[in-house]
């Protein structure tokens, strides 16, 4: 077992209020276990830059812990603070990414950000991701763009050749509307859609235009279709839009080329030197870099009454937010950055049509000020989530994805490094950022999960329970849940045989919908903190507790021999919720292959 040490973390046990106003007063709260002496404690904060410093007082103890808190005010719209302990011999500072006896930099202090709280609902939500060429075909929509090659649904896609981006199975919005019984019953109560704007792609990430729903999908008509049918089933949609740029065949685009005395003229940058004339994104001429200097691209983006960020979560149309592609390059090129900008100007425009939005970013190289809470709520976590996950649970090293980024096979790591990286990410950002970032296995751009572990279905079902028990928001790729493979992004969206399921993993299926309806269900996996108790090479236990409940999870990655002693935390297990059975205090877990728990304690 983790030796002890005082705990702090930003969820509602110890925070009481995560999203203040300036001049609140916010108490702050501290658990220390009884082996752990010191003589006093104090709290280091900044006010309006400056360093206080706050004595806590203990205000209850029992047989294993005591309790210290502190009321402190809230001076600025970010409050970073930390605490140390001190006594005979002792000098060691807590801060978000743990204890240490040394002193440390304010770069990994707690965080707490005086804006509005983000939406409540983002905390009781599974997400289910949904490319939409490949999800479902509802026959109600028949075209064949010129730039399409037909592919028969249940055949493979091609992969890596000339096809790649252009074999259309013909999947719509109405054949995702025609599932929404399928999804209630997997217990999915938000659904995040791979762009659905027309383009020249199977991916829409090259938009023709952001003003209408693509054709090929069924139009406006099947989104609005889909978007009253899932309200009535209370899923909401979350949107997919390309900031950073658009597609060559974009409107844009045209008019730019086509007169330098348009508008849109000053909507991208341009470079003589390049043989098309101006940036694409990764120097792609397809993908068009915007330029955010242009204040009129900044009111068709996000400002104007009518712009596309407001357009599409108006009552008009109900998008319940946006998931920004490639959220840490929107803004950025050369000696020019607009990234922040750009940035809380999509946040402002969202808060101002729909305060209960949800505004999630693609950051799959993480930098930690864009989620300080003032711009993008959340991220696909993949730095913090996915990448240390698939490097622990590692069986297929020559799989490079998950947007490692790196020309050589995936590290295999052990779980200290699997539970440092996670701490890493953590301790950068404010408690409510990483609650409002997207869990996920995998996506769309990445190989599967159960291709990652060489078809485990162990391996599997212990990842899905920690993607279902560990703070943020999950999200599963659609088809996961039945164990569709894929080695890659383009082999990974492979379309789901709904004619014939003999080829779909039901039981790993049952497990998922249990594991979801738990998920929905717990306080503690909805509100609670985060406390690791075991971190050992090939398994790991956490705790997640909140005012009302507390749950500890097992997850290991392979055969495990472990011995649980919560009588230091003073708990008992109290319900076996998931998984391997326990009871008491003391239990000892047995397993010859990859394994999970997931236990009520009192």
């Amino acid at each position: 077992m983790k030796i002890q040490t005082p705990h702090h973390d930003g969820s509602d046990l110890y925070v009481s209020n995560s999203a203040p106003k300036i001049r609140d007063k916010v108490t702050l709260k501290v658990r220390v276990p009884n082996g752990y002496t010191f003589t006093e404690a104090y709290i280091r904060i900044y006010e309006d830059a400056e360093p206080r410093t706050y004595k806590l007082e203990e205000t209850s103890s029992s047989k294993t812990e005591r309790w210290f808190e502190v009321k402190v005010p809230i001076t600025n719209v970010h409050t970073i603070y930390r605490f140390v302990f001190v006594g005979n011999g002792k000098y060691e500072w807590l801060n978000a990414r743990g204890l240490s006896d040394h002193d440390v930099h304010s770069n990994n202090d707690f965080q707490i950000v005086a804006t509005p709280a983000n939406p409540t609902w983002i905390s009781k939500s599974v997400f289910y991701q949904i490319f939409p060429d490949r999800f479902a075909k509802s026959g109600k929509v028949n075209l064949n763009p010129d730039w399409a090659y037909p592919r028969d649904w249940n055949e493979l896609p091609r992969g890596r050749s000339k096809y790649t981006g252009q074999e259309l199975y013909g999947g719509d919005l109405y054949g995702v509307e025609e599932k929404l019984d399928y999804l209630t019953d997997l217990g999915i109560n938000g659904i995040y859609l791979t762009p659905i704007f027309p383009s020249r792609s199977n991916h829409r990430y090259d938009a023709t235009t952001f003003d209408q729903v693509d054709p090929i999908l069924g139009g406006d008509k099947a989104f609005k279709s889909l978007i009253q049918s899932a309200k009535k089933k209370k899923i909401r949609i979350l949107g997919d839009l390309t900031s950073n740029h658009c597609g060559v065949g974009h409107q844009w685009i045209i008019k730019a080329k086509k007169s330098k005395s348009a508008k849109e003229r000053s909507f991208f940058y341009w470079d003589k030197s390049i043989k098309w004339g101006y940036v694409g994104w990764f120097g792609l001429e397809s993908l068009p870099k915007l330029n955010y200097s242009s204040q009129a691209l900044r009111s068709a983006v996000y400002e104007g009454k009518n712009s596309i960020v407001k357009k599409w979560i108006s009552t008009a149309f109900g998008m319940a937010g946006w998931r920004i592609d490639v959220g840490n390059m929107t803004g950025v090129q050369g000696a020019e950055n607009h990234h922040v900008e750009v940035m809380q100007g999509i946040r402002k425009a969202m808060q101002e049509v729909d305060p209960d939005s949800w505004l999630v970013a693609e950051n799959g190289d993480f930098v930690a000020s864009d989620l300080n809470g003032l711009g993008w709520q959340g991220a696909m976590n993949y730095q913090g989530f996915l990448r240390p996950f698939w490097n622990w649970m590692n069986r297929n090293p020559e799989i490079t994805g998950g947007f490692q980024g790196l020309p050589f096979a995936m590290p295999k790591i052990d779980g200290k490094q699997f539970v440092e990286s996670m701490q890493e990410f953590n301790a950068s950002i404010p408690w409510r950022s990483l609650t409002a970032s997207m869990l996920i296995l995998d996506s769309h751009d990445t190989a599967r999960f159960r291709t990652v572990v060489l078809g485990d279905r162990n391996a599997h079902e212990a990842a899905m329970t920690m993607l279902l028990t560990y703070p943020g928001v999950p999200s599963i790729f659609a088809g996961d849940e039945i164990g569709l493979e894929g080695s890659w992004g383009e082999d990974s969206r492979r379309t789901i045989n709904w004619e014939d399921r003999s080829g779909w993993d039901v039981g790993f299926l049952e497990s998922v919908k249990k594991l979801v309806k738990l998920r929905k269900e717990s306080d503690a996996l909805i509100n609670g903190g985060l406390r690791w108790v075991i971190v050992e090479k090939d398994y790991l236990a956490y705790l997640r507790e909140s005012k009302s409940e507390a749950i500890l999870v097992f997850i290991s990655r392979s055969a495990a021999k472990a011995e649980i002693d919560l009588s230091q935390y003073g708990y008992v297990v109290a319900e076996t919720l998931y998984g391997d059975s326990a009871k008491g205090a003391k239990f000892k877990i047995k397993s010859k292959k990859a394994t999970q728990g997931v236990w009520l304690l009192k």
